[in-house]
């Protein structure tokens, strides 16, 4: 969808995943796998990034499983310190984050370990209704300093481009980080622990009280 992408190297631990994609969702989630610019590697991704030999890149998405088993090192620290050495300047970090609704002792662990990695640290979340909780969450990095680095979009998808999205528009981008208050509390907290500035809320209508209609 986005031209302006050159290149893609895509990381898969299990070509049966991929076969079994292509037999059963042909139209769904396996429509890219023919275009050109796609590198498709069946290797850890956790081994892929820490060779010295790989390219580097402007975004890193890891859609990982939870952390049990193999997938287990896709938490630790270390993986994100080898994602850090593979970024570009101002390059985005975007891994599957979890639900706060049942695993923020370990989002915040996470994230406090990415805060002694990253200038910007933040996390969102998405709904996806077969889900546990039906929700799921995100951990978003980069080696950028800009204040809203990750939490604003930085460009509008074109009116042609956004006909052809079901679920993501601007508004939903930035509403992903709006957290409920235990969520947004414990974050807060982590992100402060790593000795990152306290974020200032944002400003909301009648400080003082509410209008009564």
């Amino acid at each position: 969808r986005h031209d302006c992408v050159e290149k893609i190297d895509m990381c898969e631990i299990d070509e049966l995943v991929v076969e079994c994609a292509k037999k059963y969702f042909p139209e769904t989630m396996a429509t890219s796998f023919d275009d050109p610019r796609l590198n498709l590697l069946f290797e850890d991704a956790a081994a892929y990034i820490a060779k010295e030999n790989h390219n580097m890149y402007d975004v890193i998405i890891v859609d990982s499983s939870d952390p049990v088993g193999p997938a287990e090192t896709l938490f630790q620290p270390e993986f994100y310190e080898k994602m850090a050495a593979a970024l570009n300047p101002g390059g985005v970090i975007c891994t599957q984050g979890e639900c706060m609704w049942l695993h923020l002792d370990l989002i915040t662990s996470v994230l406090t370990s990415c805060c002694d990695i990253f200038p910007t640290v933040e996390y969102a979340y998405t709904t996806i209704p077969t889900y546990p909780s039906g929700q799921i969450g995100f951990v978003l990095c980069s080696s950028d300093r800009q204040n809203n680095m990750v939490r604003l979009p930085q460009r509008q998808p074109e009116a042609a481009m956004q006909a052809t999205l079901r679920y993501y528009n601007p508004q939903i981008h930035k509403a992903a980080f709006v957290l409920p208050q235990f969520a947004a509390t414990a974050i807060e907290e982590a992100r402060q622990k790593a000795g990152l500035r306290p974020r200032q809320p944002e400003p909301v209508g009648r400080p003082n009280g509410c209008a009564i209609m």
